[in-house]
């Protein structure tokens, strides 16, 4: 059988994946830095509670379970995650999974009756989540790892679910993510502390990794930076009133111009920037349409079987 490098592991790619000694399926992925902090996700956990489709699906899930993919050296980010979700659905459970044996092991005096911390990559350890975040995960990765990562977890999510792919700056200011379904992507968001941006435009050097590559002149998420940023510069008049009044005005602005930017649905302290993702979809890239599960670009057959093209970890 031919054999090829993977881009999700590095590691020669066969139809099935290692297992370890105890005879379980070896996670999907490779260790990636880990970098963590306190209070780092905020503004993505933030979103997610006041998200409807997000709140929709935790409400209507028979299990409400929750993966947090790549905590990090940490697990700070995980128990903040189940605090703030617990103000949706009082009975949500979260799994912090890490790839990195010697974090799960460090993590687990962390865990409590509701969250729990286990060994696991992309495979997301064979659970059925309704609700996956996987934050500073991709980011570094090769580009091409994108369609096969997203593809293994989609063929796990439960009836409803949805992924969050994103990346953020150490400290949280400036964060940037791609909503999905089992379908392909939904949404883009752009999140950031208003007072910590010169111009909107600052928030591309955190694009998810499905998108950073096409902030280029003829692409669609150059054309919404740069109308935002001259939305910002032309309603620079309401900067009197803080760098909050300024971008909700610069979103009123992008509105009235015709772009689909998601109203804010309440007063938020973060700049909140959302589109579908059909307005970003990069031209010329494998997932520059949704496409159903199974899609040329999909790395797993519909009913979550796999193609050859997801590797082994090692």
């Amino acid at each position: 059988m031919p054999r090829r490098r993977s881009p999700l592991t590095g590691s020669p790619s066969t139809t099935r994946r290692k297992s370890d000694v105890a005879g379980r399926a070896a996670p999907v992925g490779a260790i990636t830095r880990g970098t963590t902090g306190h209070n780092r996700l905020r503004r993505s956990d933030r979103w997610l509670v006041h998200s409807r489709r997000v709140r929709a699906a935790l409400l209507a899930a028979a299990d409400p379970l929750v993966i947090d993919l790549g905590y990090g050296a940490l697990p700070v980010t995980t128990l903040e995650l189940a605090a703030r979700l617990r103000m949706v659905r009082a009975d949500v459970r979260v799994v912090g999974l890490e790839i990195h044996p010697e974090r799960v092991v460090a993590a687990a005096r962390a865990q409590e009756s509701t969250v729990e911390f286990a060994l696991g990559g992309f495979e997301l350890a064979g659970r059925t989540p309704v609700l996956v975040r996987a934050f500073n995960v991709l980011r570094q990765y090769p580009e091409e790892a994108v369609g096969d990562a997203w593809a293994v977890m989609q063929a796990r999510l439960a009836p409803g679910g949805l992924i969050v792919d994103g990346t953020c700056d150490e400290l949280g200011r400036r964060c940037c993510w791609v909503m999905l379904d089992a379908n392909g992507p939904i949404s883009l968001t752009l999140a950031c502390d208003p007072f910590a941006i010169d111009r909107p435009s600052d928030l591309a050097e955190r694009l998810p990794k499905v998108l950073i590559h096409y902030n280029v002149e003829g692409q669609p998420i150059h054309t919404l930076l740069s109308a935002a940023d001259r939305a910002w510069a032309s309603v620079a008049g309401h900067g009197v009133f803080g760098p909050r009044v300024r971008w909700r005005a610069m979103l009123d602005l992008l509105r009235n111009e015709g772009y689909p930017v998601e109203p804010p649905r309440r007063r938020m302290r973060d700049g909140v920037l959302s589109v579908p993702w059909s307005n970003v979809a990069p031209g010329g890239a494998p997932w520059s349409s949704v496409a159903p599960g199974g899609a040329p670009w999909s790395s797993v057959a519909p009913g979550g079987a796999r193609s050859s093209n997801v590797a082994p970890l090692g």
